[in-house]
C-alpha cells in the first residue's frame, strides 16, 4: 500500500475516533433531547476530550505511524490539535453558562457538586497544560521538568474529565456511549504503557557504548557509539533517534538527535550535537565507555524516501547533521546523483564538517555553496542568507523535478521555504526539519 493511502486511512481512523461520541449519539437510541445550546455544548465537550486523549498516540513514537507521516507533521499536528482540544473543552462550560447564567454558582467550590467540580478543575488544568506548552520557551521552562509535569498533568486532566462524564451520566447511560468511554481510556492507557513501559524494556535489551567524543567546528561535538551484544539498528540517511545518555531508558529525560554517520556503516552510529545549553552543554564531558540507549530510527526525511533526478540540500549551522548523513551515505554507495548543498553559517570558523565536505566533493557529484553571515575580509563566496536570488542563480532549469531537504533553525526555514516556491519549486518537493520540533 502506498504511503499516501496509508496516511489517508490513518487520518480517517483518527477523525472517526474523535467524532465517535457524536456518531453514537446520532445513530443509537438516546435520552430525550434537551435545548440546542446545551446539547451543542455537550457535543463540543465530547470532541474536546476524545481529541485530548488521542494526543497520547502521536507522542508514543509508534514505529508504523512514524513511517507514514514525517515527524515534523506528527509534532505539528500534536501541537495544533492540543490547542484545538482546549478550545473545545473551554467552549463546553462557556456555552452552558451562556445558555443558563444560573450555573455560574457552580464555579464556587464550596457549593459545587463533585460531578461538576471535576469538570471545572479539568478545564482549568487543561488550560494550564496547553498554555505551558505553547509558551514554554518564552517562560524559560527547563525541558525535562516541563516534560514530566506535562505528562502527569495530561493524565490528571483525562481522569477528572472521565469522572465528570460518568457522574453527570446523561449520555453515558447509553450502553454504546458508556462502552466507548471505557474503550477510549483503555486505548490511551495502552499508549502510555507502550511509551513508558514496553518500549523502554525493549531498549534496555539493546544498549550502546560511547566510543568517542569528537570536537567539531562551531561549538559542536560528535558522539560515536557502538552496539553492545547486538547488531545495532539500521537507519536511512536523514532519520533521527532519541538518546538516553547515562540513564535508564525508563527515564523520561531523552533527547532527539539526527544521525550524522553513513547509513552504510553497520554497527556504528554518530550524532553531532551543538552546545545550546541544558543537556547539550554536557555532551563534551560524557566519558568514553558510557552506556547509552537509542530509540529509533524515526522520520521520512531523506533521498531514500523521495527518489529524484537530483537533490538540493539546505542547512543552517548544526542543521547540517542529517545532511551530512545523506552525503556520507551517498558517497559510500558510489551514488553520482547531482547534488547542490547550500550551507549557511555565521562565519568560516563555524562551518561544521568544513574539511570533510571538501573531501566529499571528490567522491560525489556535489556543488557546495557556503553562505556566510559574517565573512572574513578575503571571502569571495556568497554572503548573507540563502535568498530567492541566490537560489535562482544556482538551481538547474529542471529544478521542479528535484527534491529539496532543509534543516535548520525555524527563522531560516520560514524564509527559505517561500523563496524556493518563488523560484519555481513545487511545495510538495520541499521537506524540512526544524530544530524546534521536539
Amino acid at each position: 500500500m502506498k504511503s499516501s493511502a496509508k496516511a489517508a486511512l490513518w487520518i480517517a481512523f483518527y477523525l472517526f475516533m474523535i467524532f465517535s461520541p457524536l456518531i453514537i449519539i446520532l445513530v443509537a437510541p438516546r435520552p430525550a433531547g434537551r435545548e440546542f445550546w446545551r446539547e451543542f455544548a455537550v457535543g463540543l465537550g465530547f470532541i474536546g476530550l476524545s481529541l485530548m486523549g488521542l494526543q497520547f498516540v502521536p507522542t508514543a513514537r509508534l514505529p508504523f505511524l512514524c513511517c507514514v507521516f514525517p515527524m515534523d507533521t506528527v509534532y505539528f499536528l500534536h501541537h495544533a490539535t492540543s490547542v484545538a482540544s482546549l478550545a473545545f473543552v473551554l467552549a463546553h462550560p462557556l456555552i452552558l453558562l451562556f445558555d443558563n447564567p444560573n450555573i455560574a454558582q457552580f464555579f464556587n467550590p464550596a457549593v459545587t457538586p463533585w460531578r461538576v467540580l471535576s469538570g471545572v478543575i479539568a478545564a482549568a488544568l487543561a488550560f494550564l497544560l496547553v498554555a505551558s506548552s505553547v509558551y514554554r520557551k518564552s517562560l524559560n521552562f527547563i525541558y525535562e521538568p516541563w516534560r514530566m509535569t506535562h505528562g502527569i498533568l495530561s493524565v490528571i486532566v483525562l481522569v477528572l474529565s472521565l469522572i465528570h462524564i460518568f457522574q453527570v451520566n446523561h449520555y453515558t447511560a447509553m450502553p454504546l456511549q458508556r462502552a466507548l468511554w471505557i474503550v477510549l481510556p483503555v486505548l490511551w492507557l495502552a499508549m502510555i504503557v507502550y511509551a513508558r513501559g514496553i518500549k523502554p524494556a525493549m531498549m534496555l535489551k539493546k544498549p550502546y557504548e560511547l566510543k568517542e567524543v569528537r570536537e567539531e567546528h562551531g561549538g559542536s561535538w560528535t558522539l560515536a557509539v557502538a552496539p553492545v551484544g547486538h547488531p545495532g539498528l539500521t537507519f536511512k540517511p536523514g532519520q533521527f533517534a532519541w538518546l538516553a545518555v547515562q540513564r535508564s531508558p525508563f527515564d523520561i529525560r531523552q533527547h532527539p538527535f539526527s544521525f550524522s554517520s553513513s547509513a552504510e556503516r553497520k554497527g556504528w552510529l554518530e550524532f553531532t550535537i551543538k552546545d545550546l545549553g541544558d543537556f547539550t552543554h554536557t555532551v563534551k564531558d560524557i566519558p568514553a565507555g558510557a552506556r547509552l540507549y537509542v530509540d529509533g530510527p524515526y522520520g521520512m526525511f531523506g533521498p531514500d524516501f523521495h527518489p529524484a533526478p537530483g537533490y538540493v540540500l539546505l542547512a543552517g549551522g548544526v542543521g547540517a547533521t542529517p545532511i551530512m548523513s545523506m552525503l556520507r551515505t551517498l558517497a559510500d554507495r558510489g551514488d553520482q546523483t547531482p547534488l547542490i548543498f547550500f550551507y549557511g553559517s555565521p562565519s568560516w570558523d563555524e562551518i561544521i564538517y568544513r574539511e570533510e565536505l571538501e573531501q566529499l566533493k571528490k567522491r560525489l557529484n556535489l556543488k557546495l555553496v557556503h553562505v556566510l553571515e559574517h565573512p572574513h575580509k578575503d571571502w569571495t563566496g556568497e554572503k548573507g542568507y540563502i535568498s530567492a536570488a541566490l537560489l535562482e542563480y544556482y538551481l538547474p532549469e529542471d529544478r521542479a523535478r528535484w527534491q529539496y531537504f532543509m534543516c535548520g533553525p525555524l527563522p531560516m526555514i520560514q524564509n527559505v521555504e517561500p523563496a524556493l516556491i518563488k523560484v519555481g519549486v513545487p511545495p510538495s518537493h520541499v521537506h524540512s526539519e526544524r530544530y524546534e520540533m521536539a
